[in-house]
């Protein structure tokens, strides 16, 4: 019998590459992977953000494909969210019959519908049905070529030696300083530096090392040269390198990072791939060329063969009389939709339960009555773990709470007393535009420094003598009954040891009450950005934040600033926990910036004059919500009016039952050993000191949606701290300039958080870091498993999951709600084309609330159709 090789499709950007320079099919190659930031400034980052250009499935088809990563949950995890009620089964039947009247089918449409409704409930086909022995004779005859792409390294099973030297190098490469020896030559750059030392490297052999001995000194030669030798060809060059960046993800990423602070991003990835080619070369050289059935991988026809005979409706006979074209289109479709077809309608029925009970719950909430004038408005960060305090906030007493992205509108990077870098405090998608310093008078700064510097001379002196060759063996005898101590402490009574390690710190701290360089003082000699901010930019920073979140009139005595914080002990990702919109760390200082501003009396006389009225009695504080134990701590109070420190007064009052409950809520969602707690503030408190601790708390797993719109539409329900809240008034907003600002920033930024849970969760081994037990911080500036892994992009196991059975994280995209009249969500589409796309493509899902009749609208392919694009 003839054997016919059926080839599955193959993306077309390999066959553009061609005609195209290094660099132009470096950056395609590089649209698989993203930047990774260090991990003590941890920015959620959306994994696939070069690949928006084509549709979600298409993506999940391609990287499953041709690199086996898998971007759905498992089979076995739909079937868990089913038996939980968390899956309708009319949204998998409507879900299907859509897909069907979409696809092109390569068999009539009732055997199509019968597979694939077999299929969806299915994992396997019956072992009964592959054991005919005529099936597997004609499935011998022609089986699919998969596209898999194998490097020369991977056919050769090299893999695993080519990954452990560029880990090595680039561990080298970007030690920031914490090595007691440096990478020699690291000013000529990564490529450079390594052709440099190479050819002296011990752990290549010396035929290897005599490869190297005419090698390019410069990064594209060498690129150009290896592929070259390794024999790939101009059309295979994209995906080949998207290979090699995907190998190790994590250090790919890192090294995008690094270039693009340099201003050089191209120059960086060049660098690398010549690095790991030029490896590549010289391990595989004496096996070049390959032969063509090592770089061949077949996948098995059987199973898909026997699905069309069991569950189509088909015989043997039916197929053969099937032309070798229609056997090719029926099996590509069957392995198709088995792989990833399946799979996605079942995450879009999960997402439309999701959003029908979201939808019922937010259309169906009692009308509120009307209350008395607020003592309080709280302006907190959109992050979901706001949500549950916020809802306790306003049920304990007359206190309003808005919603907006954690920076509070204002693009800075801030500089803490004698701080010696300036960190970005704003979302990693805006530039910094100003620089905020602190200083404090010369009499209150000089005791606080000598404090400082006499704990950095024990701390630089402890490193040194633990590296000192000599030194070092003395510093256990000298350090270990005190640090034995301390560990017995730690470990026994972690809560008791904790609170009074943090009490300690801050008391040899004592950082003195500091001021703020809110006026334009000349530019930051480093970065060249202006310190301080002009009378007029000072204006137009408050009243953008107070518009966009429809705050421009009925002001209450008292209007606190809320940053965001979490407080956690032995957790290399506690910035993962911080805030997001503040570029990974802090919110306080933020909040106090823009409380100072508001504050301001000519920044409130030229708000006057715009038709935003800030009455005299009305004060601005700023404060921090700890999220890990759930407290409202005052960042600056300043002199208050009376009728702002009666309601300051009430306020503090409610906080702790606000504390207690919001603390309640979230410890029953928290694995515990044991029984639950009794009293979940002192459980709180002790997960927040403990560093034995793995979950101190969810931080934003379960995230879902991001509603933009008014408070009234949401307040009183219960959102299980799933959503993004971010106020909007469209009424405020006829340009709709404010509804675009909030599309372009925070959405985007919740976009980020969103797929960064749902990869962790998806597919831990390639996007997640894996058990936070076992993981060694390298260098500063990430997690590995060991001391020679990846760097780990993504988050612990331990973030999204309750158990290793058990997930936590509900992956589903982001959808995003607007209240507003469909001509606001048209004028977006139509102006927005990013954001367009992320929506048609599937990257995220959109629903839109008129505020005059209440409907809700889900703007889906056919909808997005009829919304003309310029």
């Amino acid at each position: 019998m003839s054997r016919s090789v059926i080839s599955l499709e193959r993306s077309t950007e390999a066959k553009k590459a061609a005609a195209c320079p290094l660099e132009a099919i470096v950056s395609e190659a590089a649209k698989v992977i993203a930047p990774l930031w260090p991990i003590s400034a941890f920015i959620a980052r959306h994994p696939w953000m070069g690949m928006e250009d084509k549709s979600f499935v298409d993506a999940a088809d391609r990287l499953q494909e041709a690199y086996g990563i898998d971007l759905y949950p498992p089979m076995a995890v739909f079937h868990a969210a089913l038996s939980k009620g968390e899956i309708d089964v009319s949204f998998i039947e409507r879900r299907l019959q859509r897909w069907l009247d979409d696809e092109p089918l390569p068999a009539p449409r009732h055997e199509a519908e019968r597979l694939c409704r077999a299929l969806l409930w299915n994992d396997a086909v019956p072992e009964e049905a592959l054991q005919v022995p005529e099936l597997i004779e004609l499935a011998a005859a022609m089986p699919l070529r998969s596209v898999s792409i194998r490097t020369r390294s991977v056919c050769l099973g090299l893999e695993k030696r080519l990954d452990q030297q560029m880990i090595k190098w680039c561990k080298l490469f970007y030690d920031p300083g914490e090595a007691a020896w440096a990478l020699p030559h690291r000013e000529r750059g990564f490529y450079g530096a390594w052709r440099r030392l190479a050819p002296l490297d011990p752990s290549l052999s010396k035929e290897e090392r005599k490869r190297l001995f005419d090698w390019p000194h410069h990064p594209e030669e060498a690129l150009q040269r290896a592929l070259e030798q390794l024999g790939v060809q101009d059309e295979e060059a994209v995906v080949y390198l998207e290979a090699h960046l995907l190998a190790l993800p994590g250090w790919a990423g890192m090294m995008v990072w690094q270039s693009r602070q340099a201003g050089d991003e191209m120059g960086g990835l060049i660098d690398y791939l010549a690095v790991r080619l030029s490896l590549e070369w010289v391990f595989t050289a004496p096996h070049l060329p390959l032969k063509e059935e090592e770089n061949e991988d077949d996948r098995a026809v059987g199973p898909l063969l026997a699905a069309w005979i069991h569950w189509g409706g088909m015989t043997l006979d039916d197929w053969r009389r099937l032309s070798l074209k229609d056997r090719q289109a029926r099996l590509v479709f069957a392995d198709r939709f088995w792989r990833i077809g399946r799979r996605h309608l079942w995450l879009e029925a999960w997402e439309d339960t999701y959003e029908a009970k979201l939808k019922e719950a937010v259309l169906t909430r009692q009308p509120e009555e009307p209350k008395e004038q607020a003592a309080a408005q709280l302006l907190f960060c959109i992050d979901v773990r706001s949500e549950p305090f916020r809802r306790h906030v306003e049920a304990a007493g007359p206190f309003e709470t808005y919603g907006c992205a954690g920076f509070f509108g204002l693009p800075i990077q801030t500089r803490v007393l004698d701080g010696d870098d300036a960190h970005p405090s704003c979302p990693a998608i805006v530039a910094p535009q100003h620089e905020i310093n602190e200083t404090a008078s010369p009499e209150t700064a000089a005791p606080y420094r000598r404090r400082r510097d006499l704990f950095r001379f024990v701390g630089r002196t402890f490193k040194k003598i633990k590296q000192h060759l000599l030194a070092g063996l003395l510093l256990p005898e000298m350090s270990g009954p005190w640090l034995g101590l301390h560990t017995i402490a730690r470990s026994a009574a972690p809560a008791w040891a904790g609170q009074a390690i943090h009490q300690a710190e801050m008391s040899a701290q004592q950082k003195p009450k500091t001021t703020l360089s809110l006026d334009r003082q000349g530019h930051d000699e480093t970065t060249g950005l202006p310190i301080g901010l002009t009378k007029e930019e000072q204006v137009q920073y408050v009243k953008q934040l107070l518009v966009n979140i429809g705050l421009t009139s009925s002001f209450a005595p008292l209007v606190v600033v809320c940053g965001h914080e979490s407080e956690t002990t032995n957790n290399p990702y506690a910035s993962a926990l911080d805030c997001g919109a503040c570029g990974g760390a802090a919110g306080a200082f933020n909040a106090r910036v823009f409380a100072a501003l508001a504050n301001l009396p000519h920044v409130r006389d030229r708000l006057a004059k715009e038709g935003i009225v800030i009455p005299d009695e009305t004060v601005f504080v700023a404060a921090e919500h700890i999220t890990t134990v759930d407290e409202l701590r005052w960042v600056e109070v300043p002199p208050l009016s009376e009728a702002a420190k009666q309601s300051f007064e009430q306020l503090k009052q409610a906080l702790a039952g606000v504390s207690r409950q919001a603390n309640a809520e979230r410890m029953a969602k928290l694995p515990h050993v044991g029984v639950m707690p009794r009293d979940p503030v002192v459980e709180a408190r002790r997960r927040a000191v403990d560093w034995s601790e793995i979950r101190p708390e969810w931080g934003l797993a379960g995230n879902a949606a991001f509603l933009i719109g008014r408070r009234a539409l949401t307040k009183g329900v219960h959102l299980d701290g799933r959503v993004f809240l971010h106020s909007y008034d469209w009424r405020e907003d006829p340009t709709g300039e404010a509804l675009a600002g909030i599309i372009a920033g925070p959405a985007t930024v919740g976009q980020w958080i969103n797929l960064q849970y749902y990869a962790s969760t998806v597919a831990p081994h390639h996007y997640g870091s894996g058990d936070k037990t076992i993981q060694t911080v390298t260098g500063g500036i990430g997690v590995m498993q060991g001391n020679g892994s990846d760097l780990l992009a993504g988050l612990p196991w331990q973030s999204v999951a309750a158990s290793d059975r058990e997930w936590f994280h509900s992956p589903l995209r982001l959808l995003v709600i607007i209240e507003a009249p469909s001509s606001y969500i048209e004028r977006l589409l139509n102006e927005n084309s990013e954001f367009r796309r992320k929506v048609q493509n599937g990257w995220l899902r959109l629903a839109s609330i008129d505020p005059d009749s209440g409907a809700w609208v889900s703007w889906e392919a056919g909808r997005l159709a009829s919304v003309q694009q310029r």
